[in-house]
């Protein structure tokens, strides 16, 4: 069989620096530097997840330092996702070009000094704008540590690799809230942000001295274009999902400001953000197919849609993601607003789900070693499905954390298991060369597919928790324009009305909160479940290498 353009190319195509070609023996055995070099990569990646969880734990002490108003509140949390999301196609990209190690580097420094300035904001808006550079730095980052990896790991050690780095993933998407809580607790808000730069200073030391360069061989021009409507199109579509159940799916249900600038339309801006994305994300398709017929470099080469493995991999990606951490937003609701947890204790709780992932990333490697890849990733599904359905179930049940601790570390151990067999599944027939453009089309649809099922799981739990809480206040013979009113406060409160309302001695409205916001979570659980089992399914499509598919 004649070898086609994109079949996996010999390392030796690959050019680096520092150490021997990635193909060589040396690839496949994880030397004490190589070691390290690893755990490097893996701290990187820790510190972006982190990031993008832990500030939602230290929001109210931000808004009692800063006096910010909800608009503001809002672009705190969601600039960095935005921004995140907008640019990891393109700097995945640019890492192939200009060099991986030195776009991880260049990542760092940004992160570090993004993150020195967000300790130091005087105002909710310069926060806003250190958010904003955060998210820049971060989308240089995670593409860049898969990239390195999937250049220059092969064999076991890639195997092991894949496993450490998906766990990282997993593990730290639920250390994110324990560390906020305890920072807040301890030293205050401002620490979440400024433990990152002697952390980065550390990385980058330690970058440089471990962690071989590496680029693509081919010399690529620059496409600006396609840079230009890929930022455009992600960033649009990334605001609609995220901002879809706030400002109306259709109709404008509420203010959307920017400094001083309002939305005017009764529209909302939802739907023409989603047009927007629609628009730049086809032009994109379109403009990389016309410079792929005439011999021209596109952002991304569409060959890589080509490959099976990837194409599949990607879009079970996208729908796995959809499940995985949208439950993260559910039940730290309903854990510290039902149950009374403070944010420390619910930190500490949900690190159970850490615990599990870190507690597979070993068995996946070895597991990895005995079966298919793909048939990790289905036995991590089923785990994760069987855990997160658990946690529907212990929610539902009510008092005690019998079902729920164990559910958690079921859930953790599934997410360690899938999401690093799925990753090595996705790039496993990508040429080395395009390591860089493969993982941040990669981590970009594990983006959308998490911004989705925040989208999807939120406005299930919210109408859900809505529904419920109005109909127990009007059963308790609140009339039902009033119990309307005040269903809708407790909800826009995400909860947090409960504590004041039975100190006031309204027991009948915090009660009738707590159990929309427990029918919320469960039915948030639940549906987190269903996504993961569309997921499963779609697996049936993996597993088959390139050539099968020729």
């Amino acid at each position: 069989m004649t070898p086609s353009p994109h079949s996996p190319r010999p390392a030796s195509e690959e050019v680096t620096a520092g150490a021997p070609a990635p193909a060589s023996p040396a690839s496949d055995v994880l030397t004490p530097r190589r070691h390290l070099a690893l755990v490097t990569i893996s701290l990187a990646v820790a510190l972006v997840i982190a990031d993008g969880t832990v500030v939602n734990v230290v929001i109210p002490d931000i808004v009692a330092d800063l006096a910010a108003t909800s608009t503001q509140v809002q672009w705190i949390q969601e600039a960095y996702t935005l921004v995140f999301a907008a640019l990891l196609l393109v700097f995945g990209v640019l890492a192939d070009r200009v060099g991986r190690r030195r776009t991880l580097v260049a990542g760092l420094v940004v992160f570090a000094g993004a993150s020195l300035a967000a300790q130091l904001a005087p105002t909710p808006d310069a926060l806003v704008a250190t958010r904003v550079a955060q998210g820049v730095g971060g989308a240089m980052i995670l593409p860049t540590t898969l990239s390195l990896i999937n250049a220059g790991y092969t064999g076991r050690a890639r195997g092991i690799a894949f496993a450490v780095w998906g766990s990282t993933i997993g593990g730290m998407a639920a250390v994110g809230p324990l560390l906020g809580g305890w920072l807040a607790t301890a030293v205050g808000w401002r620490w979440a942000f400024g433990i990152n730069p002697p952390v980065c200073v550390v990385l980058v030391v330690a970058t440089l001295a471990l962690v071989d360069e590496s680029r693509s061989p081919r010399s690529r021009s620059v496409d600006p274009v396609g840079a230009a409507l890929s930022v455009i199109g992600l960033a649009a579509l990334t605001f609609g999902l995220i901002e879809g159940r706030t400002l109306g799916w259709w109709w404008s249900m509420g203010a959307f400001t920017i400094g001083g600038w309002t939305w005017p339309l009764a529209i909302s801006p939802v739907p023409v953000a989603l047009a927007v994305a629609v628009a730049s994300l086809a032009g994109l398709a379109r403009w990389a197919l016309v410079r792929a017929r005439a011999g021209r470099d596109a952002l991304i080469d569409v060959r890589l849609y080509r490959i099976p493995s990837f194409r599949d991999g990607s879009i079970v990606a996208a729908i796995v993601s959809m499940g995985e951490f949208g439950i993260i937003l559910a039940l730290p609701i309903w854990l510290q607003n039902v149950r009374g947890l403070t944010a420390l204790q619910t930190g500490w709780l949900i690190v159970v789900l850490a615990a599990g992932s870190f507690a597979s990333s070993g068995v996946a490697a070895t597991l990895g070693r005995r079966m298919r890849a793909v048939t990790v990733v289905r036995l991590g599904l089923v785990a994760e499905i069987a855990g997160v359905g658990g946690v529907g179930v212990a929610v539902w049940l009510g008092p005690g954390w019998g079902w729920l601790v164990p559910a958690l570390f079921v859930y953790g151990v599934g997410v360690g298991l899938a999401t690093a067999q799925l990753t090595g599944v996705v790039l496993q027939d990508v040429p080395r060369e395009e390591s860089g453009a493969a993982s941040g089309a990669q981590s970009t649809a594990r983006q959308l597919g998490s911004a989705l099922g925040i989208a999807v799981l939120g406005t299930v739990l919210y109408a859900t928790a809505g529904s419920v809480t109005a109909d127990a206040i009007a059963d308790a013979g609140t009339p039902p324009a009033q119990a309307s009113v005040l269903a809708q406060a407790i909800v826009d409160s995400s909860g947090g009305l409960i504590a004041g309302l039975d100190a006031d001695g309204q027991t009948a409205a915090a009660d009738a909160g707590r159990a929309g916001f427990t029918a919320g979570t469960r039915d948030a659980a639940f549906a987190a479940a269903c996504a993961l089992v569309v997921g499963l399914a779609a697996t049936a499509t993996l597993g088959r290498r390139r050539e099968e598919a020729e």
